[in-house]
């Protein structure tokens, strides 16, 4: 299964056509609305507008070797925690080696930007970070399925 944190998802179309490729369900979670889907492997959770409540339902449904994308570094360290495979959109993943780090640098950079020491600009996101997300992606997915049923012989 692939959770989605949907809300500004830049990746969306990737994730169908990777997911349709390896025969996996999709989820996205949003507060607003999303465009509707067909295909019976896609399902559209629309969430109260409370704060994090998309990140909620997620925590609250991934388990082990599920797939998140999410560029929230919190809700990635909760779902690392739940044994799952998380991304983020421009292909950076979190695991168990680097998600203390991303989380304390997380905490800093808003400590800097509240302090005025930083203005926070994200760079834009670029074609470069869709590839690097896709090959990511596709590591993860195959990983998962191999964790669910073993290699192929």
């Amino acid at each position: 299964m692939i959770y989605v944190d949907a809300d500004a998802c830049p990746v969306k179309a990737e994730i169908l056509k990777v997911a349709e490729r390896h025969e996996m369900e999709v989820t996205f979670v949003a507060n607003s609305g999303l465009r509707p889907s067909r295909d019976p492997m896609v399902k559209n959770i629309i969430v109260s507008g409370a704060f994090d409540a998309a990140d909620n339902w997620i925590a609250d449904h991934v388990g082990d070797d599920d797939i998140v994308v999410t560029a929230d570094v919190p809700l990635a360290v909760r779902c690392v925690e739940k044994g799952a495979h998380v991304t983020g959109p421009t292909g950076r993943l979190f695991d168990k080696t680097n998600i203390g780090m991303a989380s304390a640098m997380r905490d800093l950079g808003a400590h800097l930007r509240e302090t005025g020491e930083s203005k926070g600009y994200n760079a834009a996101f670029s074609p470069r970070d869709r590839s690097a997300f896709l090959e990511t992606l596709d590591r993860l997915c195959r990983r998962a399925k191999n964790a669910r049923t073993g290699p192929a012989p």
